[in-house]
């Protein structure tokens, strides 16, 4: 039985599909994943020994190095791909279940920053409860494509 995942971007203008197993899930902390991501680590699963299929749009790349190229949607931003000679990585958040694939090493750790070790221990709020200071969020509504596939995106306004 062969494992199937799937994901895409943001907007939904990206989607594809990964059949086989995921075991190489990483962070890597490097500076040029760090710019890539706009955040402090970037989160990839290698896609080594599976088949990666588009299955709507393809990303639209950058070449950071000499040797990667990095895949986003053009439309939404989300990044995407980490391609290397040695294979094709995939942003895990971009995967509909990114819980199903946690990461089991950590890459690039000389660019670290010193307090991502200590996320964990900072307070915690869920979204909902700083309504007082951001009242929007009650009435927001996402424009954000679902975490699974659909036959067209974006959904035909029924107004």
């Amino acid at each position: 039985m062969t494992t199937l995942h799937t994901g895409g971007c943001q907007c939904g203008a990206i989607r594809f599909r990964v059949e086989g197993e995921l075991t190489d899930s990483s962070v890597c902390h490097c500076r040029m994943c760090q710019k890539a991501f706009g955040a402090y680590y970037a989160p990839l699963v290698s896609t080594r020994g599976a088949t990666l299929e588009w299955t709507r749009g393809a990303p639209k790349r950058f070449r950071s190095s000499n040797h990667v190229q990095r895949g986003f949607c053009a439309d939404c931003g989300t990044p995407l791909t980490y391609e290397a000679p040695d294979g094709v990585a995939i942003s895990a958040g971009a995967f509909d279940d990114p819980a199903a694939i946690p990461p089991v090493i950590q890459y690039g750790t000389e660019a670290k920053l010193a307090f991502v070790d200590r996320i964990a221990d900072l307070p915690t709020r869920d979204t909902l409860d700083d309504l007082a200071n951001a009242q929007f969020l009650s009435s927001l509504i996402s424009y954000q494509h679902p975490d699974h596939d659909t036959d067209t995106w974006p959904k035909e306004d029924k107004a």
